[in-house]
């Protein structure tokens, strides 16, 4: 007998979103045209896109890129990041393996969304930061005051480092703004750790970039969504960058994970962003890519390339570049970054020995391996909490969209921008969760998606077949039918708004 329970009607609106896949990497490279351009940049970046990058990276040079490493061949825009990196007691430093590469999520949220206009650029996060001025963990949204809500404090909890642990349900997105000790790493984070990044998508509908490549842009009051600034309300898609780093391959290795830019903490860590769509062909994205699953091959106008077509495609590394060593294993960071602890702000760091690309280029000198760091917070691993999802066994909601209320933690919140929050707890060892009923193994037979309060869910139908022993004769072949929702990626911690 198959019987298939009535799915439930839930209200609200989808924010519609597709999820750009960038699986591999144009390149690592000291390249960051726009807050370095035509110079060696002061640090390690990750970088993915068109392949016409470099020092000097145009829109109308992107638009001819011969490629781009992202799935979506439309899209030449260059998306990078700063490297995060292993140093070993004695100072060798290595890149830390990056899984699956980038994905760039492009949600929609607000009304009458415009597409980026050409040569439209812009910057995320503050790489000298190395402090959080707000308490630990976030409020609730509905409690923010305007403390919350100011530009700075929603810059910084616009950064998420996600603990990946796949026999747990995911951590909340942006719910831990800071990079985690390795004690902490190796102990719970056995997946690797999920870096996470959101723009503003507030624009001040006339400037392509800003002195800063911040000015031009805010965020509305509630990070990733919400209500803009007067003369920001111009609304562009809603970026969002998650990268996963496999730290686990340095489990019980001594040493220390450090950004590219010389920032332990991950207050400092950013990302850059130059759009390479076309305007048009982008509106029309905007428009019709609206399947909630957010998944490139469910938009029609997308042409897509395989992994493979896309691992091909790399930049040309600049003459002055070419000695450079930004994966390792090396002596010291990419371009002899020093480390700057905090808990103040850390000095500038000048573009690479000054050199400008047409000249050759010496490797720095060796670094020596830091002695001491400064602590960070503990927050003990968590999941997300939802009365609606908790019916169907929870772990569903990754991003606390409606301030539900993260697990507490007994923590220090300074009130200042100048002060460093540290926590005066013995870490919380992580919850252990309670073993899962077995359940005899299926098949997924269908999949339908239904919406809550703003956030998009996956209901799967999975098909079970069951002996079942009843008075008859003989037993009686069932096939039943269990309800299941889940990202439809769980290593790349596919959100759902």
């Amino acid at each position: 007998m198959k019987s298939v329970a009535n799915l439930i009607a839930f209200a609200g609106v989808a924010n519609a979103f597709w999820r750009m896949e960038c699986h591999s990497r144009t390149g690592v490279a000291r390249l960051d045209p726009l807050v370095d351009p035509e110079e060696i940049s002061s640090h390690g970046h990750v970088i993915h896109g068109g392949s016409n990058f470099g020092a000097v990276t145009t829109y109308e040079g992107l638009r001819s890129s011969e490629c781009t490493s992202c799935r979506v061949r439309q899209d030449a825009s260059a998306y990078w990041t700063p490297t995060l990196n292993f140093i070993h007691d004695n100072g060798t430093t290595e890149l830390v393996p990056q899984i699956g590469g980038m994905l760039a999520y492009y949600l929609l949220y607000g009304k009458d969304i415009q597409a980026f206009p050409a040569g439209f650029q812009m910057l995320a996060g503050d790489t000298r930061l190395r402090n959080f001025s707000g308490p630990v963990p976030d409020p609730e949204k509905s409690l923010w005051g305007p403390g919350d809500k100011t530009q700075h404090a929603l810059g910084q909890k616009a950064l998420g480092f996600n603990c990946l642990n796949y026999q747990k349900d995911p951590e909340p997105s942006m719910y831990r703004h800071f990079l985690p000790d390795k004690g902490y790493m190796d102990a719970n984070c056995v997946d690797g750790i999920r870096a996470e990044l959101f723009f503003p998508s507030c624009w001040d509908g006339k400037s392509l970039d800003s002195k800063n490549h911040m000015d031009h842009m805010r965020y509305p009051d509630l990070v990733n969504d919400g209500t803009c600034p007067e003369g920001y309300e111009t609304r562009v898609p809603s970026l969002f960058y998650e990268t996963i780093w496999g730290t686990d391959a340095f489990k019980g290795v001594s040493g220390q994970f450090v950004f590219g830019n010389g920032d332990p903490t991950g207050y400092g860590y950013h990302g850059d962003f130059i759009t390479g769509w076309d305007v048009d062909f982008l509106q029309s994205a905007i428009k019709t890519c609206t399947n909630p699953s957010g998944n490139i091959v469910d938009c029609p106008l997308f042409d897509i390339q395989t992994e493979a077509e896309g691992a091909k495609c790399t930049f040309k590394q600049p003459k002055m570049l070419v000695a450079d060593n930004c994966e390792g294993p090396s002596d010291g960071l990419c371009g002899n970054v020093p480390i700057q602890n905090g808990p103040g702000y850390a000095s500038p760091l000048a573009p690479g020995n000054g050199e400008k690309p047409t000249g050759g280029y010496t490797p720095p000198a060796a670094t020596e391996a830091p002695t001491s760091f400064a602590p960070v917070p503990t927050l003990s691993y968590t999941t997300p909490k939802s009365a609606i999802t908790d019916k169907y066994g929870g772990g569903i909601s990754v991003l606390n969209v409606n301030g539900g209320a993260a697990e507490p933690s007994e923590v220090n919140a300074a009130e200042t921008p100048a002060a460093v929050v540290t926590s005066n707890a013995a870490e919380a060892p992580a919850p252990t969760p309670p073993p899962a009923a077995e359940q005899p193994e299926g098949k997924i037979i269908s999949t339908s998606t239904f919406t809550s309060a703003g956030i998009v869910y996956e209901m799967a139908i999975e098909e079970v077949v069951q002996y079942v022993t009843v008075d008859a004769p003989a037993a009686k072949l069932r096939k039943r039918h269990h309800h299941h929702m889940h990202r439809r990626d769980r290593e790349h911690g596919l959100l759902r708004y």
